[in-house]
């Protein structure tokens, strides 16, 4: 899609514009997407709420799942991508890495850990924008991203997050976690891969942060449209 001067336009022509375009991204993503794996799509699942209505394992009727820290308890991504430390270590004592992929950042409390995979060099990121670039580095064609709510409940003041209340997690009536490093980070991935089309799925009370929509290469949809894209009951 061609990249257009906004500054041709008047704010409200602009807004107009830009919504237009993004129907047609969305609907170009709704051509030709098979009921198997296709190598051109992947699935990069952060753990925001949004998602909890969308089974993980039937994403993989579809492409590449990425998937983060906890995930790991009730299914079995293609990747998994998991940067605190007490998380690593539950991830060992299950011994889920000896059987799945994992990836995490080098770090001295698990260097002996066996079947780790380390990023050199560390990333240095949270889960969820990790799991993104790792996807953008197999050069896949459309990314959708799930679960990346960024702001908490209740108006950004509790917790989101699917596995509030579990062991390495915080209480689902602690404050929401600080989101601007997350949105740096993906704002970085999304920016230095330009030939990647990256689609959101998001609740219709999820933030739609301004940083993300100016790129061309964004796009987001309701959580109801990508159940009936993906043909889920």
């Amino acid at each position: 899609m061609a990249k257009i001067d906004k500054s041709q336009y008047t704010k409200e022509e602009w807004t107009v514009i830009r919504e237009q375009r993004r129907i047609e991204k969305l609907q170009k993503t709704f051509e030709n997407l098979p009921r198997k794996t296709d190598k051109s799509k992947a699935f990069v699942l952060g753990n925001g709420t949004s998602r909890k209505g969308i089974d993980p394992d039937k994403l993989l009727e579809y492409g590449k799942v990425y998937g983060c820290n906890a995930l790991y308890r009730t299914s079995k991504p293609d990747y998994l991508i998991a940067v605190d430390v007490k998380m690593i270590l539950e991830i060992n004592k299950a011994g889920y890495q000896h059987t799945n992929e994992v990836w995490t950042n080098p770090n001295k409390s698990y260097q002996r850990i066996k079947n780790l995979n380390f990023f050199n060099p560390s990333k240095g990121w949270s889960s969820g924008p990790t799991a993104l670039w790792l996807a953008s580095q197999h050069e896949y064609k459309t990314i959708y991203i799930l679960g990346f709510d960024y702001k908490g409940l209740k108006d950004g003041a509790l917790l989101n997050n699917i596995y509030a209340d579990t062991m390495n997690y915080k209480k689902s009536t602690d404050g929401a976690t600080f989101f601007g490093n997350w949105m740096r980070q993906t704002k970085s991935v999304i920016k230095d891969h330009p030939h990647i089309n990256y689609v959101r799925i998001i609740a219709p009370d999820n933030y739609s942060p301004e940083e993300l929509n100016t790129f061309d290469n964004y796009s987001e949809m309701l959580v109801d449209d990508f159940k009936k894209l993906m043909d889920f009951s």
